[in-house]
């Protein structure tokens, strides 16, 4: 399939207004052709008014059409075989078993969707029978969950497949009945045109409306800003920086009609090793930890930045040890040069920070990432918020606390972030009362609480959480991994004594479908 850098709209290719966008090649340090054109206003324009023109059309299709057409999406991908492996790779840095596992998750998300959609409680269903000789009395009322409209979604730089043009924020948004207008990552431009006619030609084969999708290309800020801006998009998904997910927060609710923007941002998931854990275990929790912290070199949201015990020989055998197998980890290639070059300056800047002890730092040059550990007390982090703030790369810090009075306030004062882990001891009892101390903490900081693992690594299922409290997230009532997802692109309606034929099917007496409904306050099966 050739690859000709242009956007797609209303099922077609269409040639952007501006030249000079060029992928690049992250470990040769050389660009890759063809030349990617950027959109203007004009094409903003068709690809929005396509979608909105398309969204009734494509949410009253039922449950198992859209589910087909997941299902169409992701065969379509996995048709792609080679050549979307082998762009990816190169256009990304990332090895080639890490994109076939994310390419596998990109397909087992939509057909987890598709699942979702044919077994139906994605609408949540809910009936109150009519009261008519109460006083006053209770009209029939029924209501069900609909597609919030158009969804514009933003590629992410670390994840080229599975949080990009087909990844989850689409699969959640077009489960939901809403149209999606992407705006591909300029790190990946020919991954993204790859996975964008797949779906093209998956909308051809399940017979809906082109505009339902579109893929936007081009670099710099003004893309994003017009397409959130636009009043047909009627919610956002974001996966990237804080800053660049707070400018879109600021465009959402500039406009005459504000609308949430689900934006993940910035998370330094903290690990805590409780006394008995780290007494018994210290080394192997050191080497687990090394081997997270490295995972895609430490370019993962979920990446542990931060580890947290108290002070003493045992804390220091940890570092020593942690030390020692980061320093058999060599530099290896980061996604793109700015984020090489960030890194670099973030892992800088905590260096030269007072109270600070380097106990390993890498060699880090050009696309290059190296691993670097760090260690600071309790009271020096407490002192100065720059510890606190999040490396976006193979990087963290060790933060040695006097008591656990400390940890605990370290703990509270932590900003909201998408994980934590507590490394703890159970047999015996052993760190199970200060684990309860701390866990009513983190309860209000974090979307996931691990024990006795590490976050990298998220499963695609119906229980997780991928989100957090702000700046971990714009949204921390939301998660964008797993069937929970679908809840940020829908709102609920009710109907209010509505004839038979005007209701939904879903809300028919008549339906005989299984499905989880509440009638009356009360969850059932019928």
């Amino acid at each position: 399939m050739n690859i000709n850098g242009y956007a797609l709209i209303g099922g077609e290719s269409v040639k952007g207004s501006e030249p000079g966008l060029y992928a690049f090649n992250p470990s040769l340090f050389e660009a890759i052709e063809p030349e990617f054109f950027t959109v203007g206003a004009q094409q903003i324009e068709l690809a929005c008014g396509l979608a909105q023109a398309a969204f009734d059309e494509y949410r009253a299709t039922g449950d198992a059409q859209r589910a087909e057409f997941l299902e169409a999406i992701a065969a379509q991908i996995l048709a792609l075989g080679d050549e979307l492996i082998l762009r990816a790779m190169a256009e990304s840095g990332l090895p080639r078993p890490r994109l076939e596992g994310e390419r596998g998750r990109t397909v087992n998300q939509l057909k987890l969707f598709a699942e979702l959609l044919r077994e139906g409680s994605w609408q949540d269903p809910r009936f109150d029978s009519a009261l008519p000789e109460r006083v006053p009395p209770r009209p029939d009322l029924r209501l069900r969950m609909i597609g919030l409209g158009p969804v514009a979604v933003f590629g992410a730089s670390n994840f080229p497949l599975a949080f990009s043009v087909a990844g989850g924020d689409t699969a959640a948004a077009l489960a939901a009945g809403c149209p999606v207008v992407v705006k591909a990552h300029s790190a990946h431009p020919g991954t993204s045109e790859l996975v964008g006619r797949a779906v093209q030609a998956a909308l051809r084969q399940c017979g809906l409306p082109a505009g339902v999708f579109a893929l936007l290309t081009g670099t710099g800020n003004s893309v994003g800003k017009a397409l959130v801006s636009h009043p047909a998009i009627q919610a956002v998904g974001f996966t990237g920086s804080r800053a660049g997910g707070t400018a879109l927060m600021a465009a959402a609710a500039a406009r005459p009609q504000p609308i949430p923007v689900y934006a993940e941002m910035s998370s330094i998931n903290p690990v805590f090793i409780l006394p008995a854990a780290l007494s018994a275990r210290g080394e192997e929790i050191a080497k687990g930890f090394a081997a997270s912290l490295v995972m895609g070199v430490g370019q993962f949201c979920t990446n542990p930045g931060l580890v947290l015990a108290l002070e003493g020989p045992a804390f220091d055998a940890f570092a020593e040890a942690a030390s020692a197998a980061l320093a058999q980890v060599p530099a290896a290639t980061m996604l793109t040069r700015g984020i090489a070059a960030s890194y670099q300056q973030s892992e800088q800047l905590l260096a030269a920070q007072p109270q600070v002890k380097a106990l390993r730092r890498g060699q880090s040059q050009a696309c290059q990432g190296s691993p670097s550990l760090f260690i600071s007390s309790g009271d020096a982090f407490l002192g100065n918020h720059a510890l606190a703030a999040e490396i976006f790369g193979p990087a963290s810090l060790l933060v040695a606390c006097r008591d656990m009075a400390q940890l605990l306030q370290i703990a509270a004062g932590l900003e909201g972030q998408l994980t934590a882990t507590l490394q703890l001891q159970v047999e015996d009892d052993g760190d199970l009362a200060l684990a309860a101390q701390l866990l009513p903490l983190l309860e209000r900081k974090v979307g996931r609480i691990l024990a006795n693992g590490f976050p990298t690594g998220v499963e695609v299922s119906t229980a997780m959480v991928h989100g957090g409290p702000f700046p971990a997230t714009s949204d921390g009532r939301s998660s964008s991994v797993g069937t929970a997802a679908i809840a940020r692109f829908l709102r609920p309606v009710s109907y209010q004594n509505l004839p038979q034929a005007l209701l939904p099917e879903v809300l028919r007496d008549a339906n005989q479908r299984a499905l989880w409904r509440r009638r009356d306050g009360v969850l059932t099966q019928q």
